[in-house]
Order: structure tokens, then sequence, then C-alpha cells
């Protein structure tokens, strides 16, 4: 008898990319209105700073873009976001579908799967990213819960299954103390038997690069599609791409390499080009 537990595919990049070892660069929008940093100039340079963003991506070769709220800091908990988040956010990826005609995903700061549904079903973005699926640990937000559970009832309700859903493993900016006695392989697992897609390998922060041994203890454990989601560039992009299956960027294809820069369209030739594509 089939298994009804599980039934994940191990085709996901390639279906929704349509090649294997995509590039994916994140968008990082500008602050919200509703987030400290808001200076309340008006959306419509939110909106163009993100259109900007994703066409230098996707013309230097990118294959996708995850549209983010990483100006939003510091970040709340999924039950303190405002609608107002969803609301521009939703726009924006929009915009960004209509325009560049590529995938797109969503990642809503902090672990907010309930509305990066919503706006992934909104704008018809192809997946989300969620920081943390399963189990719970202690980030920079304070106790933080896997959100499978709500968030699978939620697509289901949205009559959304065919949103992609990307899962962090052993997150960065966490520590996960609460579930210490458990390897990492085994939160992993737990991934895989909470019907995650893809799931994503990053090192202790935003631009911090993951050991290679790491990221294939990651891949083995899983049997799912592996990116590594923090500290690729130039340098080290080949050999993640050994062992991964793809890369989330974003830091090396900024202007002088800082996350809040805009994307350098140049930056982002030279490092397709040294994927030999």
């Amino acid at each position: 008898m089939s298994n009804p537990i599980g039934r994940q595919d191990n085709d996901t990049l390639k279906t929704l990319f349509g090649r294997d070892k995509p590039v994916i660069g994140v968008v990082h929008l500008m602050p919200l209105p509703g987030a400290p940093r808001y200076d309340d100039e008006g959306v419509e340079a939110i909106y163009e700073r993100g259109l900007s963003d994703a066409r230098a991506y996707l013309s230097g070769g990118c294959d996708a873009v995850i549209v983010e709220n990483h100006g939003d800091v510091p970040f709340a908990k999924p039950d303190d976001i405002g609608h107002e988040t969803s609301a521009h956010m939703a726009v924006v990826a929009d915009r960004i579908r209509r325009e560049l005609g590529r995938p797109i995903g969503i990642n809503v700061l902090a672990n907010a799967s309930i509305p990066a549904l919503a706006i992934a079903s909104a704008s018809s973005a192809s997946f989300i990213r969620v920081n943390q699926w399963a189990n719970a640990y202690i980030a920079n937000e304070g106790f933080v819960e896997g959100e499978s559970a709500r968030a699978m009832r939620y697509r289901a309700h949205l009559r959304a299954r065919g949103i992609r859903i990307f899962a962090d493993a052993h997150v960065k900016h966490g520590a996960h103390a609460i579930v210490a006695d458990r390897p990492v392989e085994e939160q992993v697992k737990d991934l895989v038997f909470f019907d995650a897609d893809v799931v994503i390998a990053t090192g202790q922060r935003t631009g911090h690069a993951a050991d290679l041994g790491y990221i294939r203890m990651i891949k083995e454990a899983g049997s799912l599609p592996t990116l590594v989601g923090s500290g690729v560039t130039h340098d080290n992009a080949n050999d993640i791409l050994s062992v991964a299956d793809g890369v989330i960027i974003a830091s090396a294809l900024k202007y002088d390499g800082v996350w809040w820069n805009a994307v350098e369209p140049d930056r982002v030739k030279r490092f397709i080009a040294g994927l030999g594509r």
C-alpha cells in the first residue's frame, strides 16, 4: 500500500525552476509600514527597490528570487505581525512576478508561515521559506515554535497545495538547546516527517558559511533536495554546489557585500559566470 505520509517530490527544484542546482537571490525589502525603521516616505520607493533588486538577480542569471521583509528588524514573532506586512509584501511580490515572469518565494520574518502562505497565494508565488518548521528553539526573537501543523492546515484551507515548503534545518540566529538531546540529523528527519519539500542548511548568522561536512550531513539525513541558505560567495559556490542541490544568496551580490545595500548587477553576472553557466 502507498504511504500517505511524507510524500515529498525529490524533483521539486527541477519542477519549480526548470534546472538542477538553482541559484535563488533574496530580495531584502526596505522597512515596511508598521516596522520601526520605516521612514514614512511612501511605499512606491519600497516597491521599486524590490523590483530593481529582482531585475538585477534575474537578468544576471539567477533562477528565482525570495521576497523577504529583512528590513523590518527587530523581527516580531508570528502572532505579532500586522496585516499591513502581508498586504505590502503581496503587492511587491505580485509586481515582481508579473514583470519578470519567474518563480518567486516568500519569507516573512520571523517564522511567519501563515502570512507567508497568504502572500504566496495572493501573488501566485511558488514556495515559502520557513525558518523553524518543526520542533522549537531560542532565537533572537525569544522562544519560537515550529509552524508546520498550523501552516499545512492553512495551506489546505486556501486550496494552495502547490505552494512548496522550503524549511531550514538548525537555522541560523538561534540556539536549539531545547532539543539538544536529539542530534541535528533527527531534527532534519522531523522536517521530512512534517512534509517539507526542500531542506535549507545555514551557518550561524546572515552571511556565515556552513561547513561542507555539515551540509553533507543534512542532505544525507533528510533525503530531500537541500539548499544552502547563507554564506555563499564567489569563492565557495562551486564547492558548495558539489554537495548541495542549489543555493540561496544575497549579501555576496550586494554593493560592498552588505546585505542592506542594493543588488549589484555586475556582481550577479560574475557570480553566475563563475559557475560556468
